[in-house]
């Protein structure tokens, strides 16, 4: 299955790290992912307090959705991650890194970090929200 979109990172910009400047498509299907926090089946935010913990859960509910909808991680173009304790979530970084790298891979999209007060469950401390273009179906 072939990426159907270009990453772009200029040389007169900073290089990445953990993240692409620009992404472009080159077709397929836009998938809109709604934002994801650490929920499980039950409906109960996991590891309260615990933001490596709570990002990993929320990361995989994205993919999770992502896969039903016929994507991959390579597919994803974007994602927003919405943080409430940013110097905590700075200081957990090379954690966080690791969790990406073993659920996604060494693919960077393009990627934003957002501090909020709070998200729609008071024990959240991340949610991720992305879009993905997924290859259209063979045939």
């Amino acid at each position: 299955m072939s990426v159907p979109h270009e990453v772009v990172n200029p040389p007169e910009l900073g290089t990445p790290s953990g993240f692409s400047h620009a992404v472009v498509s080159r077709g397929g299907r836009t998938v809109w992912l709604a934002g994801q926090t650490a929920l499980d089946a039950e409906g109960r935010i996991v590891a309260p307090g615990d933001v490596v913990a709570q990002f990993e859960q929320a990361l995989g509910n994205l993919l999770t959705a992502l896969r039903a909808a016929g994507g991959e991680p390579e597919h994803l173009v974007t994602m927003t991650t919405y943080i409430v304790d940013v110097p905590d979530y700075r200081a957990h970084a090379r954690e966080l890194g690791r969790v990406w790298r073993r659920l996604v891979g060494t693919h960077y999209p393009a990627l934003a970090g957002i501090g909020v007060t709070r998200l729609w469950d008071d024990d959240a401390l991340v949610e991720v929200q992305a879009v993905a273009v997924v290859p259209d179906p063979p045939g």
